[in-house]
């Protein structure tokens, strides 16, 4: 296959707002060095895919505000690749634009949809596993997707039920879509053994899945096709700035790939992490001999164990008596909060702001 056909879509316009008080509004995740390595995680993500397809086909899907940002840590790339949504409108909407955009520049174009917020250390078999859904995907009508093997009943994560039809190519056809489940149904869908965890990596050629748009949703693809003499020209924005708001706030999960037929997984070879939460970072970072995980910094630790720590660059801290929790030190906020309450760190940004004004979060 002619890696002149092969194009990414980044999707960066996320929050994050569960890694607050480093993600913010203003300056979300993804525009971190969260694991402390040097680069960012956008820029983690773009160097994976960049191993395999152009960098000029490579497009960024975010919020026009962080338009700069992107430029600023993506030097291999031009305004013109930086897709702005004007208003948040979920990720079908903003994969029907790309869409469009790449089939104008190629119509042959195969297509890889990633988050920006993964990590992925092997990136030797990553480029495998995606250069295989590409050859897949080429296949008439075929939609392909990465699945992650489980390996706890995780509750945070949507899941793949799949056919255990192993096809020659090494995909399984996909049953259905899973909702996140609660933990009982997490442990059974382990017990029964055709489940993986949905890593929102999606592959397809870029007539299939705007030839799936036409079929499951004619009304927004309608709405972006009056476009299509507009993209990738001066008149672009100005046509993404009057309609871009008419669209329907839908994911494409239950968009299109909840009632396409012919979508195929393949279980990841590479380890996987989807840094989502405090907790998650704190799994995949090494720790001292106290279990304490630390970015950034050094700490002195008393009878302090299993926390994860975040300070700014040579601050020294000294933790007594702390078990299991997350403290972050970042310019103006200091957060200490039990690891156990993580998924509570979103909801606690409303009281935040109420007493302290929206600039903190």
């Amino acid at each position: 296959m002619n890696n002149r056909n092969f194009y990414a879509v980044l999707m960066a316009g996320g929050v994050g707002s569960r890694f607050w008080p480093i993600s913010t509004t203003d300056y979300p995740k993804q525009f971190h060095d969260m694991l402390g390595t040097g680069d960012t995680l956008i820029q983690k993500t773009f160097a994976r895919l960049n191993r395999f397809v152009p960098a000029e086909n490579i497009l960024i899907l975010t919020n026009e505000r962080y338009k700069d940002l992107c430029l600023e840590q993506l030097p291999e790339i031009n305004a013109s690749q930086v897709v702005l949504e004007p208003v948040m409108r979920n990720t079908a909407p903003c994969i029907l634009y790309a869409a469009l955009k790449i089939q104008k520049m190629n119509e042959n174009a195969v297509m890889v949809v990633a988050p920006c917020d993964h990590w992925i250390e092997d990136e030797v078999a990553f480029e495998k596993d995606i250069l295989r859904s590409f050859q897949q995907a080429s296949k008439e009508g075929a939609i392909c997707t990465l699945g992650i093997r489980p390996t706890f009943p995780n509750t945070g994560f949507g899941y793949i039920e799949y056919i255990q039809d192993e096809l020659e190519s090494g995909f399984y056809p996909v049953q259905r879509f899973r909702e996140k489940p609660d933990y009982d149904k997490a442990k059974s869908f382990l017990e029964q053994g055709n489940f993986l965890w949905n890593a929102g990596i999606f592959i397809w050629s870029v007539k299939t899945i705007l030839e799936a748009f036409s079929q499951f949703q004619p009304g927004l693809y309608e709405l972006f096709i009056q476009g299509l003499e507009r993209y990738n020209t001066v008149d672009e924005e100005a046509f993404i700035t009057d309609n871009y708001h008419k669209a329907e706030d839908i994911s494409i999960d239950y968009a299109i790939l909840e009632r396409a037929k012919a979508i195929y997984v393949i279980p990841a070879t590479f380890d996987w992490n989807d840094l989502g939460t405090w907790g998650s970072l704190y799994d995949k970072l090494d720790k001292d001999v106290h279990n304490n995980a630390v970015v950034n910094g050094r700490i002195l630790a008393e009878e302090a164990t299993g926390n994860m720590v975040r300070l700014s660059k040579n601050k020294i801290a000294v933790i007594d008596g702390l078990k299991d929790y997350i403290i972050v030190d970042k310019e103006n906020v200091l957060m200490i909060y039990p690891k156990a309450k993580e998924q509570d760190i979103k909801k606690i940004l409303t009281k935040v702001k109420a007493s302290f004004g929206k600039k903190y979060i």
